[in-house]
């Protein structure tokens, strides 16, 4: 797993907008009180449920993982040319 030029501000963006698709897809909404971990395995998970990202291996299943994994998830959504595109 190679880490992304701008993997922090990936994962930041990808909060942002999972937070908005999380309760959009009724899965409930996330709290100022929910601790960052929370966040990213609930997120990870529901995202991993739709088909939108491809699960980790069982024994690769963890948090700095699960923040690579919604990185990538995010970077592909960015329109060509966003500063944060490698």
């Amino acid at each position: 797993m190679s880490k992304l030029k701008h993997e922090a501000e990936l994962l930041r963006q990808a909060l942002a907008v999972g937070a908005t698709y999380f309760e959009k897809r009724g899965a409930g909404r996330f709290e100022a009180t929910d601790s960052a971990s929370d966040k990213i395995k609930a997120l990870y998970r529901l995202l991993v449920q739709d088909g939108l990202i491809q699960p980790l291996a069982k024994d690769q299943e963890n948090e700095p993982n699960m923040k690579h994994k919604l990185a990538l998830w995010i970077e592909r959504q960015l329109p060509a040319g966003h500063p944060l595109k490698n």
